[in-house]
């Protein structure tokens, strides 16, 4: 009932032309809420990952980094691999799905491509993209089938995404134990935390904040949290990100591989880096056909992690 009157509620505030339009065209899925563009979800044939790129605030500012897709000043241009928004690993049997450009490795690095299109649909109240996807090694062997949905609600003042992943092995896999992971967004720069090497432009503004009062990458980077915000200024608008770890999610709460240069990530597979130990072993190992789902909610809101309730939105979140 939770789950209804929530979204219920979401419809009735909203405008009727808070449409969410989806619509695919060579190599990327485009997604508009009410008429202006969101997202797109870039797939084609050269990407060496799916990612979404960029994502918008209700008022339309990019909170996403630009690089490498565009150069603009004021960003740092490092890690070519963090693209928008992802979803991938670093050591899958050895072979890394994460820092996998093309201009890494020597070219042989792992890679996951589009399979297949099952639904991309729009809708009055939400719009969804259904998805598989092959893990495939360096000789193009498939590791992973991944199925994913998300979806993408229609709301006045947020821009809230549901993803539902589900990874099926199709041989026996082990995830490593690395910190270069998991369900990930690299941030606009005005949201980077300050730091002594910050680019002088634009200032940057950002501070991340988790559910157990965390603040700042000292005391986020490496621990366990059932959400994390991220917020600052862009161009004066106060806005921020937040990714919800659903409590269904293995080894919930997640560990959060989240920097202050505005990489912001969860993942559960990088113990030995995130308690600095090396005894501890984060790694995963699934025989062929048992499968492993993630559940994430990501929410672009105004103001900071206090004015739009996300403690509210992750018990709602937590309930579906």
């Amino acid at each position: 009932m939770m789950r209804y009157s929530y979204w219920l509620s979401l419809l009735l505030a909203a405008p009727l032309c808070a449409q969410v339009g989806i619509e695919r065209t060579e190599g990327r899925i485009s997604v508009t809420i009410g008429g202006k563009p969101f997202t797109s979800l870039f797939c084609g044939p050269e990407t060496a990952k799916p990612y979404l790129h960029p994502l918008r605030s209700a008022s339309g500012a990019i909170v996403t980094r630009h690089y490498p897709m565009e150069n603009v000043p004021g960003e740092t241009r490092d890690h070519p691999h963090q693209r928008g928004l992802w979803f991938s690993h670093g050591n899958v049997n050895g072979f890394d799905f994460w820092a996998n450009e093309p201009s890494q490795h020597d070219g042989k690095n792992a890679r996951i491509v589009l399979k297949s299109v099952g639904r991309a649909a729009g809708g009055q109240q939400s719009g969804t993209i259904e998805a598989a996807f092959d893990w495939l090694d360096p000789q193009g062997g498939a590791l992973l089938a991944e199925s994913r949905k998300m979806t993408f609600y229609a709301h006045p003042a947020n821009r809230v995404t549901d993803f539902d992943i589900t990874l099926t092995p199709l041989k026996k896999v082990t995830f490593g134990d690395t910190k270069e992971g998991t369900f990930a967004i690299r941030l606009a720069a005005a949201l980077e935390e300050p730091t002594k090497d910050s680019l002088p432009a634009p200032k940057r503004t950002g501070l991340m904040v988790d559910s157990e009062g965390g603040r700042g990458e000292k005391q986020v980077w490496g621990h366990r949290a059932s959400w994390v915000d991220y917020f600052g200024e862009i161009d004066g608008e106060k806005l921020g990100i937040a990714i919800l770890d659903h409590p269904s999610n293995p080894r919930h709460p997640t560990y959060w591989h989240s920097r202050s240069y505005g990489l912001f990530a969860a993942n559960i597979f990088g113990c030995h880096d995130f308690l600095n130990d090396k005894t501890a072993d984060g790694s995963m190992t699934l025989e062929p056909g048992r499968s492993i789902r993630f559940r994430y909610r990501v929410i672009i809101h105004p103001g900071d992690y206090m004015s739009a309730r996300i403690a509210a939105e992750f018990a709602r979140f937590a309930g579906e």
